[in-house]
């Protein structure tokens, strides 16, 4: 069908509230999970009020995983700077004049010595980003299948975004010990050429189907504030919703606006946007981890509070991300503490994940 164009959805119809009740009783509870969702039931999910959306969102949350497991992954930018891409948010671009400097691949010393450092600071899954359009058979990729097959050494999970990777590549990645890739959708394929003109939206679907069809494991989100619309965050959920199967980790990122970026003065996202975003996530994609990803420094705690309710399950630890800042270990200490939240451990969630958690099924 077209993409729906509308403004933001905040009251339903007397048919669309009957919709809602339908929907409820017909949720993925046992091994049903969906993968066939309509732009309009996303919309229809998405504009409930916010209160009833957190509670379906949350309810299935516990259906298929412990409410107070997190998963807590770490990133490390392995080449920094110089991509060729226009990606309209990116500060790593050469196209524009921000505050990042480049940085050659870093050494399998320095990489594993981050690695170590996760690890003891409490981190299960560990991800190496390079500023990269496309992976390259050269040196480079051989340094990096070294550095994920040591990485794996420490029995940590291993997840890689290099940009766009072919079928043998990402099936040495894999031989390699690779747990997992990231490759972000970004935004809606409606408004994709917004942000980039550099590389087609096909091009990041055949770049997934590498993934997937290589064994590994698919972590594939969008950024929320880059001037997209309501039915722009409806269609990529929807894209995203529907691949079979879904993706095991699915990042919902806040836009960190950057100076010297054509992003840089975008408007700030209103928290129940974020939750929005998760929540529908939780009820579309039911097992898989939802992760709070970027943005979090602009989070309140009450904020991120209700991100974990509405379904997220997974984050980033650590003062940095790939180039922009992330909230202290201590104030996500602090914070879990707060919450009744731990750290979810390695690999458990990677069994596959047909039917709701045993303590729910005769629910």
């Amino acid at each position: 069908g077209g993409v729906l164009r509308c403004a933001r959805i905040v009251r339903l119809s007397p048919r669309s509230k009957r919709q809602v009740e339908t929907k409820r009783d017909t949720m993925p509870i046992d091994n049903n999970i969906r993968h066939d969702w309509s732009l309009e039931e996303v919309q229809t999910i998405y504009g409930q009020p916010v209160m009833e959306l957190l509670y379906q969102a949350a309810s299935l949350h516990r259906r298929f995983h412990d409410p107070s497991e997190v998963q807590v992954c770490s990133l490390l930018s392995v080449k920094t700077g110089g991509c060729p891409e226009d990606c309209a948010y990116c500060p790593q671009s050469s196209r524009y004049e921000t505050d990042v400097k480049s940085h050659p691949l870093l050494s399998l010393d320095e990489v594993l010595d981050a690695a170590q450092r996760a690890k003891a600071s409490g981190s299960t899954r560990f991800c190496m980003g390079a500023a990269w359009r496309e992976v390259r058979d050269n040196e480079e990729f051989e340094a990096i299948l070294r550095m994920v097959h040591a990485v794996r050494e420490l029995e940590l999970e291993v997840c890689c975004t290099l940009g766009m990777l072919k079928p043998e590549q990402a099936r040495r990645l894999k031989e390699a010990g690779l747990t997992a890739y990231n490759h972000n959708l970004d935004t809606s394929e409606s408004f994709y050429p917004e942000i980039i003109s550099t590389r087609r939206y096909q091009e990041r679907l055949d770049t997934l189907k590498a993934v997937r069809d290589a064994g590994l494991t698919v972590c594939c989100g969008g950024i929320v504030g880059m001037g997209e619309s309501d039915p722009d965050r409806i269609e990529m959920l929807q894209t995203l919703a529907t691949l079979e199967p879904h993706p095991e980790s699915v990042p919902i990122n806040l836009l960190v606006a950057v100076e010297g970026t054509p992003l840089a003065h975008s408007e700030p996202v209103p928290t129940w946007d974020m939750i929005r975003m998760i929540a529908t996530a939780r009820i579309l994609m039911p097992s898989s981890m939802v992760r709070l990803s970027a943005g979090r420094l602009h989070m309140s705690s009450e904020a991120q509070a209700l991100c974990f309710l509405a379904g997220a399950n997974s984050i980033f630890s650590g003062e940095k991300l790939l180039t922009t800042a992330n909230p202290l270990q201590s104030d996500d200490d602090s914070l879990f503490d707060l919450l009744g939240l731990k750290a979810k451990p390695a690999f458990d969630h990677l069994v596959e994940v047909s039917q709701p958690r045993a303590k729910d099924a005769g629910r």
